[in-house]
This record gives C-alpha cells, structure tokens and sequence, in this order.
C-alpha cells in the first residue's frame, strides 16, 4: 500500500459525487479512486450520516441512490462513535482550537490509526498528536 491510512471527511466524498464544482470533483473523484485502489481509506458512522444529509437536502440526490452511496462507502474500514471517542472528542474541543464536529474527525482518524485526514475544512499541514496530518485533496 503506497497510499497511507486516510480518514476521509464528508466533504471530499461529496465533491466526488457532486459534480457542481467541475475541478473540486475530478480531483476528489481521482482521490477517493486511488483509495478505493490502494484499500486505504477509512471513514466513521459520523461521516456516513452526514454524506447521506448532504447529498440529499444540498445536492439533491434522490435518497435511494443517496442510501447506495453510503453502502458504497460502507465496505471500508468504520470508526463507531461511542462514548469513549465522544469524551475523547469533547476533550480536544476543551483543549484546541477545533470545532465540535472536527473534534469527532480528528478522534475517529486517530482511532482508526490514520496517518493523515483529507479535509477542505481544516488547514492543510496541521498535525495532530504528531502523527495526524491533514491535507486537502481538492485545493488547487
């Protein structure tokens, strides 16, 4: 595997599915495909339930199709939230300068063992922890 472990946010998966924004999905598309290759990605329940919301309410994607998306990404690795990564997640939102919904990302990555978050939503290059890298697969 030459890809390293990547916990992937909602938000790349759904560029990769919405193809409103042509250079955002190409680039997601080709990223979640070298994943899908390399059986590097993983995801959590968390992010699961927010492709589902996003594609149907924001990207207009019929719920039936949008429930065969999220059984797509059902077949890689999945990070539960349970009440010990929630204690662990509203701890970091205690501590740093992350968002409460980040904080469950940056949990779940950490639980999975991920070596990096691809992510629009945090600054590329931050670390976590000194072995959680964040990177933006659909920046320019």
């Amino acid at each position: 595997m030459s890809e390293p472990l990547t916990f992937v946010d909602t938000n790349v998966l759904v560029y990769a599915h919405d193809g409103s924004d042509p250079d955002k999905h190409d680039r997601a598309t080709a990223f979640v495909r070298n994943l899908w290759a390399e059986k590097a990605g993983v995801i959590s329940t968390q992010v699961l339930a927010e492709l589902y919301s996003v594609l149907t309410r924001k990207v207009g994607i019929a719920p039936a199709a949008a429930r065969r998306v999220v059984v797509l990404y059902a077949a890689w690795p999945i990070v539960q939230i349970d009440l010990p990564l929630l204690a662990a997640a509203m701890l970091r939102n205690e501590q740093d300068d992350v968002a409460w919904w980040d904080c469950l990302i940056v949990e779940s990555a950490l639980r999975a063992g991920a070596q990096r978050v691809a992510s629009e939503d945090f600054q590329s290059g931050r670390t976590f922890d000194g072995v959680l890298e964040v990177m933006d697969p659909v920046a320019a």
